[in-house]
């Protein structure tokens, strides 16, 4: 079961330590500098790197499904990159064995955790939810966000999922370039106070092929 969207955290100008969080009927916001996008607002940083090839894992970068073991990094990047919508460490518990949610983690260069990305699905629905995404500080400029968006892109597609959704923060202008850069499209209108700090949000949508 799909819930609503939450935010996404990050730097300006890189997607290291970046959050997301996004629905399957609506789209994850983004963090604030030094978060990413979540259906809710995190901190850290997203990466803008225009060299970027994209794929689920680069030859830095490597993206897997989190395991058990995992929890402890999940539950301290959470805390230290969201101020508010946080994930508890029950709940990250049930999504790693949920058959609704997949939860990713990014390492690079001997590095086990650098992030990490939050995706939910819903029975009879074609659209995934990228609920959260989020990065460490030093994770930036290798290219984890990128990793983890596609990774999350295919994972949707395994679920046979036609669209991947996300809110982002208004005015959270790297995400939103990093998304764009993506293929991700603006639809719909402006969600009013979508975070619980009053802020807007855009939606945002991937047609995938």
């Amino acid at each position: 079961m799909c819930t609503a969207p939450k935010r996404v955290q990050w730097t300006p100008g890189d997607f290291g330590g970046m959050l997301s969080r996004a629905s399957c009927t609506t789209v994850p916001r983004l963090f604030e500098p030094s978060a990413l996008t979540r259906a809710r607002p995190t901190t850290g940083a997203l990466d803008e790197n225009p060299l970027m090839t994209p794929s689920p894992a680069t030859a830095a970068v490597r993206v897997r499904r989190a395991e058990l073991s995992d929890l402890d990094d999940l539950v301290a990047l959470e805390q230290a990159t969201f101020d508010s919508d946080r994930v508890s460490r029950a709940q990250f518990r049930r999504h790693l064995d949920s058959d609704s949610a997949r939860v990713l983690v990014a390492s690079a260069n001997h590095r086990r955790f650098l992030g990490t990305a939050l995706v939910f699905f819903r029975k009879g629905s074609r659209v995934a939810r990228l609920y959260s995404i989020a990065s460490l500080p030093e994770a930036r400029g290798k290219g984890v966000g990128t990793a983890l968006i596609e990774a999350a892109e295919a994972a949707a597609r395994q679920r046979r999922c036609h669209a991947l959704r996300l809110e982002v923060r208004t005015d959270n202008a790297t995400a939103v370039r990093l998304y764009e850069r993506l293929g991700y499209h603006r639809f719909g209108p402006l969600v009013k106070g979508f975070y619980e700090d009053g802020s807007d949000a855009f939606r945002y949508e991937k047609i995938l092929k």
